[in-house]
């Protein structure tokens, strides 16, 4: 029997399956100027953009008879940890839907004026992580509503983590897919009517600058997970994932560990993403 000299974890496999998708990823690259990409050079590749849903803080918290602070203080901690994961395996953006405008019409004012709070204690205490791992921190949302005392925070990391390169975390507080679109459309109608663009020149290209997510290098997410089981995006990213693939684990989110992080990048690496095209 042969004895592996490396301890079979979860941290060793997903360092194969980076090792893997970037030999498939330099292949497909040299199938590509060739110009024989078959269907196996389409597939293998890790996601450079990860959006996340996270969805299950409340339902995480009454399976175990806690209060919800207590969910949501274990789904933020779960934040943490899974960007590490991300950004280990060498994915460049991580996108997470933490709050939605849709969530300040619950009826428990005491949740959200929690989650408030619960945002600007890990945007304090976090910092110095963003900083020391070089992480740059973008927000993106309607900044309208959101107390004064964390909107100083959120500028006060977007600047101090600007310059940062290859590590991307956004954060989106108070976005609505529909707004960020709306959003774009006024501001592409107010450059149309003071001459600025012609409307012939209003294209995909030209939208996706006006959208939220032009703070990115990859605005568009190849892979959007939510947890919990709900198989629904809400209202999250809509223009940005036409063609994204959805992945829908049945677990909570602060149970969506290192283990689950490989089953879906496992998932993804077996899709063939055809983006309309016929193979």
């Amino acid at each position: 029997m042969v004895r592996l000299s490396v301890p079979f974890s979860i941290r060793n496999i997903l360092r194969f399956i980076k090792l893997a998708a970037s030999q498939n990823d330099d292949e497909g690259e040299r199938n590509e100027k060739r110009g024989t990409m078959g269907e196996k050079e389409k597939r293998g590749g890790l996601p450079k953009h990860v959006a996340i849903i996270l969805d299950g803080n409340r339902r995480w918290a009454q399976k175990r008879g806690v209060g919800t602070s207590d969910g949501h203080k274990a789904g933020a901690r779960r934040v943490i940890e899974n960007a590490k994961d991300c950004f280990a395996m060498g994915i460049n953006t991580v996108s997470l839907f933490a709050f939605s405008t849709e969530n300040w019409a619950r009826p428990e004012v005491d949740e959200v004026n929690g989650l408030m709070s619960l945002f600007e204690e890990n945007f304090r205490s976090e910092l110095p992580f963003f900083q020391r791992d070089k992480i740059k921190i973008s927000v993106i949302g309607n900044r309208t509503k959101i107390p004064r005392s964390l909107l100083s925070l959120i500028r006060e990391t977007e600047e101090a983590t600007k310059s940062y390169e290859g590590k991307h975390l956004i954060l989106a507080i108070d976005y609505s897919g529909k707004f960020d679109i709306l959003q774009a459309c006024k501001s592409l109608a107010e450059k149309a009517k003071n001459g600025v663009i012609q409307v012939e020149d209003i294209d995909e290209s030209v939208i996706d600058k006006e959208l939220m997510t032009n703070c990115s290098e990859f605005p568009n997410p190849d892979l959007l997970i939510r947890t919990s089981g709900e198989q629904r995006i809400s209202n999250f990213f809509l223009w940005q994932s036409a063609y994204t693939e959805l992945y829908f684990p049945n677990i909570l989110w602060p149970d969506f560990g290192e283990a689950e992080y490989l089953q879906a990048l496992t998932w993804y690496q077996q899709r063939q993403r055809r983006f309309g095209r016929r193979v």
